[in-house]
């Protein structure tokens, strides 16, 4: 634990909160559309782990139809709106609950698939070490454009070297990457690719 880390839990709290009243009518607007083209649910629930690899459900609006035989990958399945919400980040608005709720902090490593718990190499694994964030380090360096090494050893790096002055700078430059919508997906993806675990270098 670093001297940094209850001022930081103390600005997610009062972010999360006045974010989700400020964004409220968005957030509405935003529901609405997703209702409309995806049907129900508006919301998109997923196991994540979190601090320590404690799992919690982490709440976006859906950006894909659901499954069936005509729409098997995400690219079959991601609409038009889904991708607008995507470039945007405004798929991530109803994450501002689980910054708020401590689940999530603004800034920190995003919160992967709970199936690759086990493929992290030790030096990787640190990346739970802190509350994971809406945004981080490897999301302002490439996002889903890098490769899965580079973006866990940022991940890490994050960890060690976080503060105030590392976390408003990567909001800030989150703030650019989304105008600039960079990174969105990688080459041939919807997304980014599935990590295996193949990629380990570090032990």
């Amino acid at each position: 634990m670093k001297p940094y880390d209850p001022l930081k839990r103390a600005i997610d709290v009062v972010a999360g909160c006045v974010g989700l009243v400020v964004t409220a009518p968005i957030q509405t607007i935003v529901a609405v559309a997703v209702l409309k083209t995806h049907g129900r649910p508006v919301l998109f629930r997923q196991l994540r782990p979190g601090k320590d690899g404690k799992v919690f459900e982490l709440v976006k609006f859906r950006t894909m139809l659901h499954p069936d035989e005509t729409r098997v990958s995400d690219a079959d399945r991601l609409t038009p709106l889904g991708k607008a919400l995507r470039a945007t980040s405004l798929d991530e608005l109803p994450t501002l609950w689980n910054v708020f709720r401590g689940d999530m902090s603004l800034v920190g490593p995003r919160p992967l698939l709970v199936e690759y718990l086990a493929l992290y190499s030790p030096h990787q694994s640190r990346r739970h070490e802190v509350r994971p964030g809406v945004t981080g380090l490897a999301q302002v360096n490439g996002r889903n454009e890098t490769t899965w090494e580079k973006r866990l050893d940022l991940d890490v790096e994050y960890v060690d070297s976080r503060s105030l002055v590392t976390d408003v700078k990567i909001l800030f430059k989150t703030v650019e990457t989304v105008f600039r919508r960079t990174g969105i997906s990688a080459e041939g993806e919807a997304t980014m690719s599935r990590f295996t675990g193949q990629s380990l270098t570090q032990d």
